[in-house]
């Protein structure tokens, strides 16, 4: 058998030019202590930081925060909303995950948890990496105020409100969407009926969304107790149940960043 190898040539054709890459942000890594290794972040800065070299811009924190997880959406949420004058102009810094599972949650006791990883409860620790290392790291590398925020969905999202609930002095705004409150048979829930009536500190925001899929019984629970509180915490609660567990990250984080990072009144006079 013989093959024939046909090459065609159009006459005039040109090369095409190389394409460039497309840039929406940066990325750097820090060599960890606390966690033992090196993890990657992706950092987005709003026009106003890039076209002045004296702007101080807040900080969002994101865990999800590779490029193949929620990073690319969030900055482009940030991007739209920061230009559409929704939302206040924040540097979103996702923290890309090596192990999501062990990070994201707490100790359990339940067994079907303690199955979904070779490692879980980590949540303590990857706090102290957070706040020991990223946020000095990014003071660092950035034009930062003292005001920071975070922003998480599922196990990102009990992660968020585990940290209110136990550290409330990392960030002053927390966003969490269809947070995984079933996690150590709902303890989270239940430990939130006594911290909030105890908080004496500084103001705090959350906003809590949940899917048709979310916990929501759990989650409303939850608003009602800050609610009923009268304390210096701040909750709001936007059920989406046209949304299921997968879809309800844009659009929650839209409503979230328009509720609660919305731009503050002028002061008077100005």
């Amino acid at each position: 058998m013989l093959l024939y190898v046909l090459t065609a040539h159009c006459a005039g054709a040109q090369a095409l030019p190389a394409a460039a890459p497309l840039c929406i942000g940066e990325t750097f890594t820090l060599n960890s202590k606390v966690l033992g290794e090196t993890r990657r972040l992706n950092v987005y800065l709003p026009p106003v930081y890039r076209d002045s070299a004296n702007v101080r811009l807040p900080v969002l924190y994101m865990p999800d925060g590779g490029l193949a997880e929620d990073f690319l959406h969030v900055a482009g949420l940030v991007q739209v909303s920061v230009g559409n004058g929704t939302m206040r102009p924040f540097i979103l810094v996702g923290i890309e995950n090596t192990a999501r599972r062990r990070d994201l949650t707490g100790p359990t006791t339940n067994a079907q948890d303690q199955k979904i990883a070779p490692v879980v409860g980590g949540s303590a620790v990857f706090r102290q990496f957070i706040r020991r290392e990223l946020m000095p790291a990014v003071r660092q590398r950035y034009r930062t105020t003292p005001e920071t925020a975070i922003v998480g969905e599922s196990l990102a999202g009990l992660f968020v409100v585990e940290t209110l609930l136990l550290e409330p002095d990392l960030f002053d705004t927390y966003l969490a969407f269809d947070p995984s409150l079933w996690w150590n048979d709902g303890q989270l829930t239940k430990q939130a009926a006594r911290s909030i009536p105890a908080y004496r500190g500084p103001a705090k925001t959350l906003y809590l969304s949940t899917s048709s899929q979310g916990d929501t019984a759990a989650t409303a629970r939850l608003a009602s107790l800050i609610a009923l509180a009268n304390r210096p915490l701040t909750c709001y609660y936007e059920p989406l149940p046209a949304e299921t567990h997968a879809t309800i990250y844009h659009p929650a984080a839209l409503r979230g960043f328009r509720k609660v990072l919305k731009p503050r009144p002028a002061p008077a006079g100005k």
